[in-house]
């Protein structure tokens, strides 16, 4: 029996279903709350990232805007709590099902690229816990809110980078176990 086949598919569905469902919650709970409320995308939402003066444009929006800060803390203290984690088990548990630790084209991986993958998803979950408390922190009006909003742009890139190669890496161990097969 294989690492990867100890994953039960239906564990798997279950937490695709459940990310599917987070990312819902926050989606027409909060993301589109806020976008009809203040005119404007919140930064999570900004995949190619932004810089500091977005972070402070921001700011200033909220300072006069006390509904949309209430909707923007609500989603980090609601769905973002769970979403991150979720997502987190689910991209694991797809690099362990696909096995990662096999022969590909007729080689064997290297175990510092297993790990190096596997760190991957743990990356992408501390880097969205650490944007979402520098969120917090940097509209909150906390003294420490400087140094949040320069980190917060580097955060949301990690996030979304990390995440990105994850699912780079999943499609590709994903075509090497299911396409077509060497008969050396």
């Amino acid at each position: 029996m294989t690492a990867g086949s100890r994953i039960p598919l239906r564990i798997i569905g279950l937490l695709a279903i459940l990310c599917i469902a987070a990312f819902g919650w926050a989606l027409f709970g909060f993301v589109l709350p806020f976008q009809h409320e203040t005119g404007r995308a919140m930064l999570d939402s900004y995949v190619a990232g932004y810089d500091e003066a977005t972070v402070a444009a921001m700011q200033a929006l909220l300072k006069d805007n006390a509904a949309a800060y209430g909707i923007l803390r609500s989603m980090y203290l609601g769905p973002e709590l769970v979403l991150p984690a979720l997502l987190a088990m689910l991209l694991l548990s797809l690099i362990l099902k696909l096995d990662t630790t096999g022969r590909y084209f007729g080689k064997p991986v290297h175990p510092a690229l297993v790990k190096a993958v596997l760190a991957l998803p743990l990356i992408y979950v501390f880097s969205d816990y650490a944007e979402n408390i520098s969120s917090l922190i940097a509209f909150g009006g906390s003294p420490s809110s400087a140094t949040a909003v320069t980190i917060l742009p580097w955060l949301t890139k990690l996030k979304f980078a990390s995440l990105a190669v994850t699912v780079i890496a999943i499609i590709r161990f994903a075509l090497i176990r299911f396409g077509p097969k060497d008969d050396d």
